[in-house]
């Protein structure tokens, strides 16, 4: 949804990243509903290890790294944006701002714009216990 809600906005190119096969289908069969005016170039990849060497911005919603199993996942891709990208917009869980702003700054780059934000999540996983969710998040602007 992110690549695709980039790829409207007119930008020179879009490359998006996905690691599940499945998912990545549906990403294509969603492009050919919106139509965007920029194609989207569809890459079957880890986030954490892209095979881009520079790009301007990213937008990611990385795994929160709430859940048992998977804290602090959010870093890897923070570690990984920050070799790749002059600006990235990122989706984290609520009350994460001051480790993204410590994170950020280690990594050389700052925090231009943070704000809170509702983000609703359908059920997907074993841990979720309803079929929809409204989450409280936090999305910042990085400038790297």
């Amino acid at each position: 949804m992110l690549a695709l809600g980039a790829a409207t906005r007119e930008p020179e190119r879009v490359f998006a990243l996905e690691r599940d096969p499945d998912a990545l289908a549906v990403a294509r069969e969603n492009e050919a509903r919106v139509d965007p005016d920029v194609a989207v170039d569809w890459l079957l990849a880890d986030a954490t290890r892209p095979p881009l060497s520079a790009v301007d911005t990213v937008v990611m919603n990385p795994p929160f790294g709430a859940q048992r199993g998977s804290e602090h996942a959010d870093r890897a891709f923070l570690a990984a944006t920050a070799e790749v990208a002059s600006v990235s917009y990122s989706v984290h869980n609520a009350g994460s701002r001051s480790f993204v702003e410590s994170f950020v700054a280690d990594a050389g780059g700052e925090v231009t714009h943070a704000f809170a934000a509702e983000f609703d999540v359908d059920r997907q996983f074993d841990f979720h216990t309803s079929e929809r969710e409204r989450l409280d998040v936090e999305v910042f602007r990085v400038e790297w």
